[in-house]
């Protein structure tokens, strides 16, 4: 099976992950309810991107970087002076 054609399941395998798990690991809801996009850039990088988080902590963070099951990193940059863009990148090169 290739990259290309593995791809699509792949990432609603990744998408369901977090949907049914982030509830447990985000107990404050912080991640919870916030706006999410899931972008595909280059058919190379998954991107998760959660905004209007006010904070987040290293815990939930290491939470969802489990429930994505794969190798990836997170950046955290302000939005505005009162809240995040919490963004989770997955390279999709395996």
């Amino acid at each position: 099976m290739t990259l290309k054609s593995a791809l699509p399941e792949r990432l609603s395998e990744i998408r369901a992950r977090l949907g049914q798990g982030l509830a447990r690991i985000d107990p404050h809801h912080r991640l919870v309810g916030r706006p999410v996009t899931y972008k595909v850039i280059g058919g190379r990088t998954f991107e998760v991107t959660y905004k209007d988080v006010a904070r987040i902590e290293e815990a939930e963070i290491l939470g969802v970087k489990k429930l994505i099951g794969e190798p990836c990193f997170c950046s955290i940059t302000p939005r505005t002076a009162e809240t995040l863009i919490v963004r989770f990148v997955v390279p999709l090169t395996r």
